[in-house]
């Protein structure tokens, strides 16, 4: 399993090294290993800053998380852990037909919209998966995929700054209320400059 110093952590899952040490300060991230004075993480640390941005992003605040992760440590599932009787049955992970030692196969890993799962390209997102697993030609999807997504970077991060500057003196639940306006507004905008006034999330040709 490879390991990462902390930079190289924040490479490699687009997370800044002060988010990373502040997660784990909460208990959103386990211990690194310990090699000297320097501190190594895995995978796992990988695939658990992936799960925490999910659901931040899905508006969970970062209490929630600590004890999602406290009950997973624990033994106990998300559906247990939440009070619930039992979870959603679990997706089936599609594998893309790419070459997984491609370009774009090396590009969507590093941009953490995709995983390596024995030997098969897999896209973390399930809705993205859906839409591409639907088709016959992955490798157009995922070119798409690529080109909005490496061309939006800056600017995402321009607009995220923005919300998050015009909500900085909320005292509500805010990270929710600032994702709905903003996926409101960005679908609004899409389907003016797209000319079409059907639905976006679903299969159609690339």
């Amino acid at each position: 399993m490879p390991e990462y110093r902390l930079e190289e952590l924040a490479a490699v899952s687009a997370v800044s090294v002060r988010n990373i040490r502040a997660y784990r300060e909460r208990g959103l991230l386990d211990p690194p290993r310990r090699e000297g004075r320097s501190a190594l993480y895995d995978d796992h640390h990988l695939a658990q800053l992936r799960t925490v941005n999910e659901l931040l992003r899905k508006g969970f605040t970062s209490a929630h998380i600590a004890e999602f992760l406290a009950g997973q440590r624990q033994g106990h599932d998300l559906a247990s852990t939440l009070g619930l009787p039992g979870g959603p049955p679990r997706r089936i992970a599609v594998a893309l037909a790419i070459d997984v030692d491609g370009d774009e196969a090396r590009r969507l890993v590093r941009h953490g919209l995709a995983d390596v799962v024995d030997g098969r390209v897999t896209l973390i997102d399930p809705d993205l998966a859906a839409i591409v697993g639907g088709a016959t030609e992955h490798l157009r999807y995922v070119q798409t995929i690529l080109r909005v997504a490496e061309g939006i970077t800056e600017q995402v991060e321009e607009l995220a700054k923005s919300v998050a500057d015009a909500l900085a003196e909320s005292t509500v639940e805010h990270l929710a209320l600032g994702r709905r306006v903003v996926a409101d507004r960005l679908e609004d905008a899409l389907r003016r400059h797209l000319g079409t006034d059907g639905g976006l999330g679903g299969a159609s040709e690339v």
